[in-house]
């Protein structure tokens, strides 16, 4: 009796442990642990519309902006420091495709008007940064954190989503996806 629980006991670590590791396996394939693996809801579908005050001053509405352009929205607060990160990306992307009709605007999430405009001088971008003082334009496109970026094609149809600061690479990669008579409506 003695020599069989022992080797039970012995036993019953390395199955625990190739349990274990089998269970991991599966929730790793079936739930990515990247937070860009997830598609938008909004993917495929009509941009929800907003009209919101620029920080600079007048109103700017998504309708403004739609007819034969494609539209990067991004979703900032001087607070939040991946921001700062791609602040400079985003600026530089805005000039090198403002000629092939990509537009660039930003709509600040939870922030103050006067820290926003300082952001906005510090890193010289000249696009329209829009205040939602009600956060409802993130309500309606789901945002989940900051930054977050969309991506809407000439058509009004949301391309696609970039959670997190975007990067020199993906940019490119998204913007070409815009351009792309297939993908970005135009």
């Amino acid at each position: 009796m003695k020599t069989t629980l022992y080797w039970l006991r012995r036993a019953a670590i390395p199955l625990a442990v190739v349990g274990l590791l089998i269970g991991l396996g599966v929730a790793v394939t079936v739930r990515p642990l990247d937070p860009n693996a997830r598609s938008s809801p909004l993917q495929g579908r009509p941009a929800p519309g907003f009209a919101l005050e620029r920080l600079d001053g007048g109103r700017l509405q998504l309708s403004d902006l739609s007819c034969k352009r494609r539209v990067v929205l991004n979703f900032w607060a001087s607070w939040c420091v991946p921001c700062r990160d791609e602040a400079p990306l985003l600026r530089d992307a805005q000039i090198k495709y403002a000629k092939r009709g990509v537009v660039f605007v930003g709509i600040i999430f939870n922030d103050k008007p006067q820290k926003a405009r300082d952001f906005v001088a510090e890193f010289g971008l000249t696009y329209a940064n829009l205040i939602d003082p009600s956060g409802r334009s993130a309500v309606e496109y789901g945002v989940t954190g900051l930054p977050e970026t969309y991506f809407i094609g000439a058509n009004g149809i949301v391309i696609s989503k970039k959670i997190g600061p975007v990067d020199e690479v993906d940019l490119e990669r998204r913007i070409q996806e815009l351009l792309d008579p297939k993908r970005g409506g135009g």
